[in-house]
């Protein structure tokens, strides 16, 4: 069986592309073949060319089904760990599968073992829509 792709992106609300900006909603276009998936993203990055916080990206199906994960965190004021720490900023990382959000979450806090005050949690997209709102 062919592998199929989509096109998915959209407005986000910074540009570490990985929170859809408020207001917005993901866009996905497809079930594409390889080539098919990659005309597509052409036309829509060429139409968003000069908005810096429109991204699309081309993703396998199995990338695209299911829930996609982030890991969020960083080094916080105190262990209360709902302030980020003064000059520090929140880490978010992804989307991921969730194999894959488990995975850099290992590597961070096995990094990060010996800081207290240093912490990251896994949520999914939409945990962290709510989250940001």
């Amino acid at each position: 069986m062919a592998k199929t792709y989509y096109v998915v992106g959209g407005e986000y609300a910074d540009t570490s592309f990985s929170i859809i900006a408020p207001g917005h909603t993901e866009e996905r276009f497809g079930p594409f073949e390889e080539h098919e998936a990659h005309i597509c993203w052409r036309a829509l990055t060429g139409k968003t060319v000069d908005n810096a916080m429109i991204r699309y990206f081309i993703r396998s199906t199995e990338a695209v089904s299911g829930e996609t994960w982030y890991v969020v965190g960083g080094e916080y004021a105190d262990t209360d760990f709902q302030t980020i720490a003064p000059g520090k900023t929140k880490d978010v990382l992804g989307p991921f599968s969730r194999k894959d959000a488990m995975d850099k979450w290992r590597e961070l806090t096995g990094k990060t073992v010996d800081s207290a005050l240093t912490r990251f949690d896994l949520c999914t997209g939409e945990e962290l829509a709510r989250a940001d709102s």
